[in-house]
């Protein structure tokens, strides 16, 4: 299991990953945008959010960094756009986790599968930290 990091932005998620990636000389980003997500006619993705940044990483100095934009309406706050990103091949060991970070704390997205993974979500726990968890495995 490894956690890793992960940075929202405001609309500017693009812009910032180029950033990264010439300052750190790293690869380009692979940037996969909310409109290249696969179509739900229950839950249509609005204009202004298709070209916004669902999910790119760097590999930052050996550690890889995830980075996204926050879907229009989501509230962001700078500062507390960070959070941590559990990742394991070990679906047991992600609803350990879950069920004990989510007492007390407020879940954002039960468990459940997701065209990137078959076991994700993500809760605020009682400490005010933000975690999203990731059943390994699936290609973006």
């Amino acid at each position: 299991m490894a956690i890793e990091v992960y940075i929202n932005f405001n609309g500017n998620c693009r812009e910032a990953v180029e950033f990264y990636s010439k300052a750190f000389r790293t690869e380009p980003p692979r940037i996969m945008a909310f409109g290249d997500a696969p179509p739900n006619p229950e839950h249509p993705i609005p204009e202004e959010a298709k070209s916004l940044v669902m999910h790119t990483e760097l590999l930052l100095s050996g550690s890889r960094v995830m980075f996204s934009d926050v879907f229009p309406g989501m509230p962001f706050v700078e500062g507390n756009n960070v959070s941590l990103s559990v990742n394991s091949y070990n679906v047991e060991e992600i609803k350990t986790a879950f069920a004990h970070l989510k007492e007390g704390g407020q879940v954002e997205m039960d468990l459940q599968q997701t065209f990137w993974s078959d076991c994700y979500g993500s809760l605020v726990d009682k400490f005010g930290t933000r975690w999203q968890f990731s059943l390994q495995g699936k290609e973006m």
